[in-house]
């Protein structure tokens, strides 16, 4: 066939010439727009299912039976279903058509969604619905675990830092979105409109999920149409696929030397760590603004809102700049200077000075109860915005202990550490997957993004219960003194391992790094 090396977005490999390549079995420009075509749709994927759960996630209706500690379930049934599924449908990809399981996991979706759209039939107890739906939609969203294990088996060493950070980009741009068309069916209202022959309701808490099952079902229809099965090696070259019988004898084959599993560890450890502290960032920071700028809950939710907008689109901006950024001094690097800026921003947040925050005095005074405890926080946040709340009294409440003896954080102290870790996470993410990817090779590597992927789920179960008790409990200054120590451990870790975390074919000697 006619070799072809297309390729306008990279810059060649150190030494690689017509003179010592193989250009004869390189990919010729149909299969290469066949194999970003395929890849695109994947971003799309990664796209759609971000805007949904984020449109979703709020807008959610429970019975007056729910207590925090359920409502607490069903905000970690999301994880715990995609950490059981990321595994099987990584597997799943490993031995049969990748189209395969992300169909099924849209089609999970899908039904989960409808599924939501109708757990106001029961009179009563439909929480359990809710749990069950809110599940269903993490379950599919175990294909994450599939597309990056596509696109890692479908772009060369050159491509894949920029295929995976454009993949993190659609997931940051559906997390900006997503509230935005929170807030559009937030104009439909409770009431909304009834289709009494199918008993639907279409109200601001069905709508995001409707919206949800009737893109995943035009996702199903792109990814039939357009997604096609496509591996090369680390240089590029056509593999043989081993989702299929059938090769082609201008195939290479897949190399069978073992993969770095030190490494693997490592890396699944440091996206742990990563995931952790991010999830226990996102939960602390209402609790937290009400506590020290005695916030009312709406005005936490809505400026906190603000903030993590602001945080998507810095994530974007950020992920655009490491595409170039890591040509220039390697994967490595950037995921050590990741660290070090996430473990400054959280230094920041360390109360300082002489300055308390607001006591809430008058709930003593009043024999009442002071409204800032989580679970209250929690089951709030879940309740109808339309709802009309009883003015509740603000500051930090008098039975956290910690609030008479830790000082004040600042506001400005505050933005600067959310800032920050604004950079250091997106960072921190691209980097650790995208190394991954790199040391497990062209080998197909479905199973190994699953439990990958598990391991972020996991994160962002244990992240809000650490420190929802250990902030209660102990305050700020304990929790943050806590999560740089966490940091520190894994900047260490992160030095033991950095001469291991090359790529595959680099540390076999077919590419120079």
């Amino acid at each position: 066939m006619a070799g072809l090396r297309i390729d306008s977005e990279q810059e060649p490999l150190l030494g690689d010439t017509p003179g010592n390549r193989e250009w004869d079995i390189l990919e010729t420009e149909e299969h290469y727009k066949s194999r970003w075509r395929s890849i695109r749709i994947l971003y799309l994927t990664m796209f759609l299912s971000s805007v949904v759960l984020k449109a979703l996630y709020f807008f959610l209706q429970i019975d007056q039976t729910a207590d925090a500690s359920f409502l607490g379930w069903v905000i970690a049934s999301y994880s715990l279903g995609q950490m059981v599924a990321s595994p099987i449908f990584g597997f799943w990809s490993n031995y049969r058509p990748r189209k395969e399981p992300l169909i099924v996991s849209i089609f999970i979706s899908v039904a989960a969604n409808c599924l939501y759209a109708y757990v106001h039939i029961p009179a009563s107890h439909n929480k359990y619905y809710m749990l069950i739906a809110r599940g269903l939609v993490g379950f599919g969203a175990g294909n994450a675990a599939v597309i990056r294990s596509y696109t890692a088996g479908a772009t060369s060493l050159q491509e894949r830092t920029n295929s995976m950070a454009n993949i993190s980009t659609c997931q940051a741009l559906g997390f900006i979105l997503g509230p935005v068309f929170q807030t559009c069916f937030a104009f439909i209202g409770e009431k909304g409109v009834t289709w009494d022959v199918i008993k639907l309701q279409i109200n601001m808490y069905t709508t995001p999920a409707l919206l949800g099952a009737f893109l995943g079902i035009l996702n199903v229809i792109l990814i039939f149409a357009i997604l096609r099965e496509h591996r090369v090696d680390d240089s590029g070259r056509q593999c043989k696929n081993i989702n299929f019988d059938e090769a082609s004898t201008d195939e290479v084959q897949v190399p069978q030397e073992n993969i770095d599993q030190v490494a693997v560890v490592a890396i699944n450890v440091l996206f742990f760590v990563i995931l952790f502290i991010f999830a226990l960032f996102e939960t602390i920071i209402t609790p937290l603004t009400m506590d020290m700028y005695a916030w009312t809950q709406e005005q936490a939710v809505l400026y906190d809102g603000i903030i993590l907008a602001a945080l998507g689109i810095e994530a974007v901006v950020i992920l655009l700049g490491v595409k170039l950024l890591s040509r220039k001094i390697g994967e490595r690097a950037i995921l050590l200077g990741g660290l070090i800026v996430v473990w400054v921003g959280f230094f920041i947040l360390l109360p300082w000075g002489n300055q308390f925050p607001k006591i809430q005095w008058e709930d003593l005074h009043n024999n009442s109860i002071p409204n800032t405890t989580f679970g209250e926080i929690i089951i709030g946040l879940w309740k109808s915005p339309m709802e009309d709340h009883n003015e509740r009294p603000t500051g930090c409440p008098i039975e956290q202990a910690w609030c008479l003896y830790t000082p004040v954080i600042h506001l400005a102290q505050f933005l600067t550490s959310v800032v920050l870790i604004g950079i250091g996470y997106p960072v921190c993410n691209l980097m650790s997957y995208t190394l991954y990817s790199k040391i497990l090779g062209p080998k197909p590597q479905g199973v190994y993004m699953g439990w990958l992927t598990a391991s972020g789920s996991g994160a962002r179960i244990l992240g809000p219960v650490f420190i929802s008790q250990v902030y209660a409990h102990w305050g700020p200054r304990w929790a943050f003194c806590l999560v740089c120590g966490i940091v520190v451990l894994t900047i260490i870790l992160l030095g033991v391992v950095y001469k291991r975390l090359i790529a595959f074919s680099v540390r076999y000697g077919r590419i120079q790094e």
